[in-house]
């Protein structure tokens, strides 16, 4: 039996439907009552409560955990408790900095920390940005032709959250993935006005980026989030210490199968932008 946590979020919708096409026994961890998840026994629990999610785990022996969790060790205890033999650790590339400064990263090196002094066999996730990140900017095409976003000359390797995925259910499901971390890319290194000329390929749209100015998305970050995560984006966005644009072979290596291009990504995606 398998527990996905997360299990309507991003990575952790995939991984579920990943595991069910796989025909493996899946429980899908949320935070709240909703709908039925297709092929999986949908339970709430919440991870900043470890307490909550002990009947989640009972006859559970592989984990994927989401990371920055108030009470990680105790998480891990839970689950090691329960007799879980593999957890799979969604973390972040920033946590190979040691640099607990930024709060991002101390978010994903704590939460490391806690999966490697947890007592339970580990393997650590390390995904570049997600493709995903891309639909933040929908407001903005129903509205008009012109995408306005911050860290316009930032270079990534975005990622299929699905691949990410498919990486996950393989470290579960077979052998050998025990106490290794992989940093993982999509196929291309993109800027975001090349996202938006795929966008607009897709759509049959002549879509247009413009970089806002730092200050301009300063206020506007911080009027959403609170000012430490904004700080640390800028660590790693103005500043330059996060660097997400190589392209890796590990989804390839791991998987079998090469990773999807962002284009793969905004055909699947693209009622989204309608």
């Amino acid at each position: 039996m398998f527990l996905v946590s997360g299990a309507t979020g991003n990575v952790g919708r995939e991984l579920v439907r990943e595991l069910v096409e796989r025909r493996q026994p899946v429980r899908a961890l949320a935070r709240r009552e909703g709908g039925p998840i297709e092929g999986a026994q949908r339970l709430v629990g919440d991870l900043d409560k470890p307490e909550s999610i002990r009947p989640a785990l009972e006859g559970v022996t592989g984990l994927f955990l989401l990371p920055g969790y108030q009470d990680m060790p105790g998480v891990l205890a839970a689950a090691r408790d329960a007799g879980v033999s593999h957890v799979v650790q969604l973390s972040g590339g920033s946590a190979g900095s040691g640099d607990t400064g930024n709060a991002i990263s101390a978010y994903m090196i704590r939460t490391e920390d806690a999966v490697r002094a947890g007592g339970i066999p580990w393997t650590i996730l390390r995904p570049y940005g997600f493709m995903t990140n891309a639909l933040e900017w929908a407001p903005q095409l129903t509205a008009g032709d012109v995408v306005r976003a911050p860290f316009g000359g930032v270079r990534v390797a975005v990622i299929d959250p699905a691949d990410i995925a498919a990486v996950a259910a393989t470290a579960l499901l077979e052998d050998g993935h025990d106490g290794r971390v992989y940093a993982l890319s999509g196929p291309e290194s993109l800027l975001p006005t090349d996202r938006v000329r795929v966008l607009g390929e897709v759509l049959g749209r002549h879509l247009r980026f413009e970089a806002q100015p730092d200050d301009e998305a300063w206020a506007e970050m911080t009027a959403r989030m609170p000012e430490a995560y904004v700080r640390a984006f800028f660590d790693f966005y103005v500043d330059g210490s996060l660097d997400e644009s190589s392209v890796l072979p590990t989804v390839q290596e791991v998987t079998g199968r090469s990773p999807r291009t962002f284009a793969d990504w905004a055909r699947a995606h693209a009622d989204a932008f309608r």
